[in-house]
């Protein structure tokens, strides 16, 4: 791809983050109106466990597949048919007529879904070459998550309130529209020098191993385990057997050796931390706001506002920080301001004093805002250019998995714990195991940042980039000789 004027790059990347908040709006919106779901469709905890993890069980299972797939036949190219498969998405689900319909429309917007982060992070590396630049246009790319964050809820709620549910998907219409035009108009073509074969058999393992963990953990409170011992069993079984076939293969969906950057696979875990912390907070703070204190969505959404503001604002802070000062310090403050959040609320129980609720949503806020900066520039700065759709798409892939295991745990312990008699009173006590593990989430946050942002984890990075380097000099060799 060739070099584009300042002006044309800022046009790119504003397309891109268009792209991301249709996904991350999504799921905000959705949150604040899963009360009314609920009661408009009959449905179980369970059943809005699924609404939300059937969309992010298929983005992690594809976003991989996406994004070497964009390096391989062009990125422009996935990117369009993903804005025009999840505008599709979003009108069958404003569609649907039952909980299943609702479950299987989200999976098509999924689909559309995993074709657009990952590829539009491959369009920004390749687009903000200089690493300030980029890592100021990552910072600008984690901004967008806190707007989803700040303006999900309010409209969400509006929606609701004077509309109905299934207006939150008709957002989705206008915006996806208007992204498709711009990118055909704007968006320069790009592919990877060297094309990358498909690998399915990998692709089958991954989707088995992420839907049986899944399934096993959601229907745990609810099946036999007879049920649920094989789904588990399944998922042991596909991770065993991913790892031995992925580090066989030439050309692996996970390339393993990326893992061998102790900076890439802390942002593994980092990314899955998070968004586990982010899916199980918003999951348990909605419906205690509308549940149990009786709010209406519009009400919850403004109750939200104390998280999502910090959210919006600390992420371009944090991206400058990554750019100047590298990722310890974003991810220090990331960590100790989840961790605080959760311990608000597991050891004070935050959420039944409004100003303790308050403090705890602002903590969260801050902590989140900080650690998507350098979750993602750490994950594609070190890699070589040519592989910056398969390392974004893993980075993507460990926030969907996070956020799909958060709602999964979170929502299994609440369902366990919730008695059949009062449901606002069994909600607190059952709660508190899910605002222990939303901590657990926030302290792996700082501990592995710290542990995997030093010196030593640097020369990794830089060994690790070396060898990627000279493997596909010599791979290129061998291909012209």
């Amino acid at each position: 791809m060739s070099e584009l004027s300042p002006r044309r790059r800022l046009l790119v990347l504003a397309i891109c983050c268009m792209s991301l908040l249709l996904v991350s709006l999504d799921n905000t919106v959705l949150n604040v109106a899963l009360p009314s779901l609920q009661k408009d469709l009959d449905a179980s905890t369970s059943g809005l466990q699924w609404t939300i993890d059937a969309y992010t069980l298929v983005l992690a299972s594809l976003l991989m597949l996406a994004g070497s797939t964009a390096d391989r036949i062009g990125r422009r190219r996935v990117f369009t048919a993903g804005l025009v498969v999840f505008t599709l998405g979003s009108l069958l689900c404003s569609l649907a007529p039952d909980l299943e319909a609702l479950v299987a429309f989200r999976m098509v917007q999924a689909v559309g879904g995993s074709m657009l982060n990952p590829v539009a992070m491959s369009i920004i590396t390749n687009t903000f070459t200089d690493p300030r630049e980029r890592a100021r246009a990552i910072g600008a790319w984690g901004a967008v998550v806190g707007l989803s964050m700040a303006a999900g809820p309010l409209v969400g709620g509006l929606l609701v309130d004077s509309v109905g549910w299934r207006s939150i998907f008709w957002i989705n219409l206008p915006v996806g529209l208007a992204a498709l035009v711009l990118t055909l108009r704007f968006v320069p073509e790009s592919r990877a020098p060297k094309a990358r074969h498909a690998d399915p058999v990998g692709q089958l393992l991954v989707i088995a191993l992420f839907g049986s963990l899944t399934y096993a953990i959601i229907e745990a409170p609810h099946a036999s385990l007879s049920t649920t011992v094989p789904f588990g069993a399944v998922a042991l079984a596909s991770l065993v057997a991913l790892l031995r076939y992925e580090s066989r293969r030439h050309e692996p969906l996970i390339d393993l050796r990326f893992f061998r950057s102790a900076p890439f696979s802390g942002a593994t875990v980092i990314a899955v931390s998070a968004f586990a912390s982010l899916g199980g907070f918003l999951f348990l703070s909605t419906l205690y706001l509308q549940n149990v204190r009786g709010l209406s969505a519009l009400e919850a959404g403004l109750w939200m506002l104390p998280m999502a503001l910090p959210t919006f604002l600390c992420a371009p802070l944090s991206g400058r920080l990554v750019g100047n000062r590298g990722p310890r310090l974003p991810l220090l403050i990331a960590g100790g301001a989840m961790t605080a959040a959760g311990l608000l609320f597991a050891l004070f129980e935050a959420e039944t004093s409004n100003a303790t609720l308050v403090v705890g949503y602002v903590l969260f806020g801050v902590g989140f805002g900080f650690v998507n900066a350098p979750i993602t520039n750490t994950a594609v700065s070190g890699m070589p250019r040519a592989q910056a759709g398969v390392a974004s798409a893993v980075a993507s892939t460990s926030r969907q998995l996070g956020q799909a295991l958060g709602v999964a745990v979170i929502g299994a312990v609440l369902a366990a714990g919730v008695g059949s008699s009062s449901y606002a009173e069994s909600f607190t006590e059952a709660s508190r195991p899910g605002w222990w593990i939303l901590t657990a989430c926030g302290l792996a946050v700082l501990v592995v940042g710290a542990a995997t942002s030093g010196r030593w984890a640097r020369a990794t990075a830089r060994r690790t980039a070396e060898r990627l380097e000279s493997a596909e000099i010599r791979e290129a060799a061998g291909a012209d000789a």
